[in-house]
């Protein structure tokens, strides 16, 4: 089944708004990333831009959130929960071509002045990563204060291996980050083991 018009339209922007962030993707740039027709996007969008970069970013928050938690739900301890998502991290960047990372860096990033609503989404966005990390590493037993502070570790890890990932064109940055993360989860479930 192909895809309609409105989802070509939110697929094109989350992508460009990951790669070129949100002053670099006009809606000249949308059009043509969707292949839609010009006419159909007040039709879907009638808030334009801002609407559109909302929708997208809310689609690709929400795809991340659900992610995580699956992960946590999945994975049988915390430290591999963590491992799944930064790879899953990883794996979105190379398949990507290096121009993809997280939903909403380049929107903080790029300081969009359209509208406290996208800033609105942005910080929320973080604040669900966290809460979900921090959840699940202290469902494995972790006191909730040093899943608190590992879960801020894990998301502030995982950003700025994107970063570097993506200027390298390299994932090797996010394969560290994994290992690196996993043990350090792993050592603060050991510690409450043995307390």
């Amino acid at each position: 089944m192909t895809e309609g018009t409105r989802e070509r339209f939110l697929t094109a922007t989350a992508k460009l708004l990951q790669a070129r962030g949100y002053r670099g993707t006009s809606l000249n740039a949308i059009l043509t990333e969707s292949g839609a027709p010009r006419g159909s996007l007040y039709y879907h969008f009638p808030g334009g831009k801002e609407e559109l970069v909302r929708e997208a970013t809310q689609r690709e928050v929400q795809f991340i959130s659900e992610y995580l938690a699956t992960a946590f739900r999945e994975c049988t301890v915390p430290a591999e929960a963590v491992r799944a998502y930064v790879e899953g991290a990883r794996d979105h960047t190379r398949t990507g071509g290096f121009l993809l990372g997280c939903p909403v860096a380049s929107l903080v990033l790029d300081s969009p002045e359209a509208s406290s609503s996208i800033r609105d989404i942005c910080e929320e966005a973080l604040e669900e990563w966290h809460r979900l990390l921090r959840d699940g590493i202290a469902a494995g037993g972790v006191p909730i204060a040093r899943a608190d502070s590992l879960a801020t570790l894990v998301l502030t890890s995982v950003e700025g291996a994107l970063i570097v990932a993506r200027s390298q064109r390299d994932t090797q940055p996010l394969d560290t980050v994994a290992e690196e993360l996993a043990s350090a989860v792993s050592a603060a479930s050991k510690q409450t083991e043995g307390v």
